[in-house]
């Protein structure tokens, strides 16, 4: 892959992912694979005017290691030092920046019984310090393509044409190319206009509840919240800084009333989460919870996850994707949750987001959960859309088509 085009994505990242604003800190998150391109991202950073780029390096097989040889109470003790540091972040605010390459079995063999009880000991620990931060600081989740990664999605490739095919298809979601003349920067600009101009005609809507349905057996109802708020593209911190969270993106979103949602969603993508593959599930609510769910492969996972906590067996967010979107377009399944969950309508067991309730930067966390926002320890997306998935949105009885198989049924 050209240098100068690598370049572009770095810059695209903290220009317009974290748009690092001058003397902002930065943290970078990532594997040590991912070294050089990382090397880029913390130049282009500083060449923002980032006050300092700090990179805290992640690796797959210490992690495998950890939870092999450490006990439980180990692995959830967090150090004095680790609090400090929480801490500091937390008042710091620095610009976080997620560079994702892992390989999506990296944690097969986990004892996933052990890992959820780590996940549940730290999740209180560290909650404070994320309330503290949510809203208030730009992040960004980006990727980079792994060997093992690459061999797991071009299975029939060699090593480095697998790696150079990740590659290919990771830039062309983001609309980067090698042509000298393309701007990424530009191209996302545009890119943010379209998402604006759905959310206020979905916003405008003020529905009530949708419902979804497809001949593969999703048959369900979901209650919206009566301050709902439709989101996509970038965000906006309180101090007014406009950010991209996900990059690529495709979704408008928004976060439904919790405990407020009957029926039947059939996952129509293998989902990667913690290392491992959950494939072929459906889930049934009842009473606005996961109540029954069935899946070929990493069903114990799932059923571990939905009863991670209270919230964990609700939903969080609803998401809408049009088949014909450029990630579904690839036919490529990339095992990594930021690009499937482009590729399809998906929706989120676990926390909602604040900022999906109108006026949120004036409405603190408690209000956020009295108003139906739901709250966890995890979230978790999974894919739903289908090409015959037809969403209907009801205000007052009245039906208004807003998806018809699997497409926007209103135009912009």
């Amino acid at each position: 892959m050209k240098k100068t085009t690598l370049r572009k994505y770095a810059k695209l990242i903290a220009k317009v992912g974290a748009n690092v604003r001058k003397g902002q800190p930065v943290q970078i998150t990532a594997s040590p694979e991912s070294h050089e391109f990382v090397a880029m991202v913390a130049e282009e950073c500083y060449r923002l005017g980032a006050k300092y780029v700090n990179v805290e390096w992640r690796y797959q097989p210490l992690t495998k290691l950890a939870f092999r040889w450490q006990s439980v109470k180990t692995l959830s003790t967090l150090p004095g030092w680790q609090k400090e540091k929480q801490k500091f972040i937390s008042e710091e605010l620095p610009c976080r920046i997620f560079i994702s390459s892992d390989d999506p079995d990296g944690l097969r063999g986990v004892n996933t019984e052990k890992m959820q009880k780590v996940n549940a000991a730290i999740y209180p620990i560290l909650k404070p310090y994320r309330d503290a931060m949510e809203s208030k600081h730009q992040w960004t989740i980006a990727a980079v393509p792994s060997e093992k990664w690459a061999k797991k999605v071009f299975p029939d490739l060699p090593k480095n044409r697998a790696v150079e095919a990740l590659w290919d298809a990771i830039l062309k979601s983001v609309h980067v190319s090698d042509d000298p003349e393309g701007d990424p920067v530009l191209e996302w600009y545009r890119h943010n206009e379209n998402f604006k101009a759905r959310c206020a005609w979905l916003n405008k809507k003020k529905f009530d509840y949708l419902t979804y349905k497809s001949s593969n057996g999703t048959d369900f109802r979901c209650d919206l919240l009566p301050r709902s708020r439709w989101c996509g593209g970038g965000e906006t911190t309180v101090q007014g800084v406009y950010f991209n969270p996900n990059m690529p993106t495709e979704e408008i979103f928004t976060s439904p009333k919790a405990g407020a949602c009957e029926g039947t969603l059939v996952a129509t993508k293998p989902l990667s989460t913690q290392g491992q593959i959950i494939r072929d599930f459906r889930i049934r609510f009842e009473g606005g919870k996961a109540v029954e769910w069935h899946a070929a492969e990493g069903e114990e996972l799932l059923g571990h996850i939905i009863n991670m906590d209270e919230g964990a067996s609700k939903l969080g967010e609803l998401a809408l994707i049009p088949c014909d979107s450029p990630i579904n377009n690839s036919g490529i399944l990339f095992y990594e949750t930021l690009f499937d969950e482009n590729a399809s309508c998906h929706v989120a067991l676990g926390r909602g987001f604040n900022d999906c309730v109108d006026g949120y930067p004036n409405v603190t966390n408690e209000e956020c959960r009295e108003l139906g926002i739901n709250d966890s320890m995890i979230h978790l997306d999974f894919m739903i859309g289908a090409p015959d998935m037809d969403i209907t949105g009801y205000k007052n009885g009245k039906a208004t088509p807003v998806f018809k198989n699997g497409e926007w049924a209103f135009k912009v």
